[in-house]
């Protein structure tokens, strides 16, 4: 499934030292100031290359966070914020917006923007693994998790955190709600076509594949709907991708429904489904035409290239065939105006994002540790930290991310689609 999904790029940052002032020297405190800038900056370099595996990947995640959660939450007795939560400034770039970050001097912010890199990393993850010429049914399964976890990272991010920074969010900026749900949406509709295309290679029920379909259809129209509200410049290509994706499942919903009303021989609502079908393909395929022609950030897709995508027109055409001839000599049903309505809610293999665990702060963080740093209030406001002032320190260079191959060939199974 080479080049089959979008993937918008990597978020860059600033260094970050972790200089924290003491009040009274502590070796474990120097030692955890270390730990900070050296974990975090192991994680970073993981993240330019998605064919790391994800044991390396998770426990330089794991091991970052376990001492950044102390800068968020007090790792004493008492709890509750942590008096370094404004201790140190972050640079990030947003992964529509460019070269130019947005900086804050909260560790909120960090662990938001660092775990969103982590979802848009297991997202290209993913991909790499879906691009390779032949895949086992263990790296299907892999592929199927990382976007599952990666929706709940996302997930996570905006019910439990973003909510709590103190600055205003930018417009199509990672902390908008609009382009973190369609993020969510994304990967959920992505790995619920995992799903679709081990039910068609493994001959499921018609009616099962069409409600499939159709609720990733729906995944992705709201992922498109999320992005309407935002300035098609920055997000007119991503919104495409959307758009593509749920007329095409849209198409196959339609397709296997038709297929299912033919079993039960109401061959004119089994043509009408079919010529909706039909109908979505083409619109498809379109959309596929237009989305390539579209300038914007990240990695495009080509969807109208791949046999799952291919596939489906002549499946259309063979069924509607059928059922027009057997209409014709057997049945003799009148094709009403509307198709058939589709099913809205499948009743089982519906994906759910993999919720998100905080690790547990490191045993580093001990309370004497955390009381020989400085206690005094940090202002995040600071006019050091003005928009003038972020301006003189320019823009961030982008993440230079790995090459990843990605096949030509095509998969030699039923479906079409190597993720099964």
């Amino acid at each position: 499934m080479a080049h089959w999904f979008h993937r918008n790029p990597l978020k860059a940052t600033a260094k970050v030292n972790f200089e924290l002032k003491l009040i009274v020297s502590d070796s474990q405190a120097v030692q955890i100031c270390s730990e900070l800038r050296q974990s975090r900056n192991r994680l970073l370099d993981l993240l330019s290359d998605p064919n790391n595996d994800t044991s390396t990947f998770d426990a330089a995640l794991e091991k970052y966070l376990s001492f950044l959660h102390a800068m968020i939450v007090a790792p004493d007795e008492k709890g509750g914020e942590s008096k370094l939560r404004y201790a140190a400034r972050f640079r990030w770039t947003q992964s529509l917006l460019g070269n130019t970050p947005i900086a804050q001097q909260d560790a909120v912010y960090e662990l938001v923007s660092i775990c969103q890199n982590v979802g848009i990393w297991l997202m290209k993850h993913a991909a790499m693994i879906a691009g390779k010429d032949e895949i086992s049914m263990d790296e299907a399964k892999e592929v199927h998790k990382c976007l599952r976890k990666a929706a709940g990272i996302f997930s996570a991010m905006q019910e439990k955190y973003i909510g709590s920074l103190l600055l205003k969010t930018e417009p199509a900026s990672d902390l908008d709600s609009a382009v973190v749900n369609a993020y969510i949406s994304q990967c959920t509709a992505e790995a619920q076509e995992v799903t679709i295309a081990r039910a068609i290679e493994l001959k499921h029920a018609p009616s099962l594949v069409s409600a499939l379909a159709n609720e990733t259809s729906r995944m992705y129209s709201a992922g498109a709907n999320y992005l309407s509200k935002l300035n098609p410049s920055k997000v007119g290509k991503w919104k495409k991708y959307f758009e593509l994706k749920s007329t095409f499942y849209l198409a196959y919903a339609y397709c296997y429904s038709g297929e299912n009303l033919l079993s039960q021989e109401k061959c004119g609502d089994a043509i009408r489904a079919l010529q909706e079908s039909e109908k979505c393909y083409a619109t498809a395929n379109k959309l596929s035409k237009e989305y390539v022609t579209l300038k914007g950030p990240g990695v495009s897709a080509k969807p109208d290239n791949h046999l799952f995508f291919r596939k489906l027109g002549p499946i259309i055409k063979r069924i509607l065939e059928k059922c027009e001839r057997e209409n014709g000599f057997i049945f003799h049903q009148k094709v009403p105006a509307d198709p058939v309505p589709l099913e809205i809610k499948a009743t089982y293999g519906l994906v759910s994002p993999e919720e998100f665990c905080f690790p547990t702060i490191s045993s580093l963080w001990t309370p004497v540790a955390y009381a020989a740093f400085d206690s005094s209030k940090h202002n995040p406001n600071d006019a050091a930290h003005s928009k003038s002032a972020m301006k003189a320190e320019g823009d961030l260079p982008p993440v230079k991310e790995a090459t990843v191959h990605q096949s030509a060939q095509d998969p030699k199974n039923n479906s079409g689609c190597i993720l099964q």
